[in-house]
C-alpha cells in the first residue's frame, strides 16, 4: 500500500523563503519517495511507514534549526500500487 501526502511548507519570518522552500524539496528527494513539486505544494507518494517518517523528520529538523513555519500536511487515501 502506498500513501500520498501533500505538504506545503511557509517558512516564516526570514528574508529567503524561496531558498528554504528548495532545502526542503532537496531534502524530500533524498528518500524513498515519488516527489511532485507543483507551485504551492509538493507531494510525496511512498510506503506508508516512510512517508509517516518522513513527515516527521521534516518536522524535527526545522524545528532544530529554530525556524518559525508552517507546515500543512493533507493525507489523501492509500493506493494499493
Amino acid at each position: 500500500m502506498k500513501t500520498i501526502a501533500q505538504l506545503t511548507y511557509i517558512p516564516l519570518y526570514t528574508d529567503h523563503p524561496k531558498e528554504q522552500v528548495q532545502d526542503l524539496i532537496e531534502f524530500v528527494a533524498q528518500h524513498d519517495v515519488e516527489v511532485d513539486v507543483n507551485l504551492l505544494s509538493t507531494s510525496i507518494k511512498g510506503d506508508t511507514d516512510v512517508v509517516f517518517d518522513l513527515v516527521r523528520e521534516i518536522y524535527d529538523e526545522m524545528t532544530l534549526e529554530g525556524q518559525e513555519f508552517r507546515f500543512h500536511v493533507e493525507l489523501l487515501s492509500p493506493t494499493k500500487e
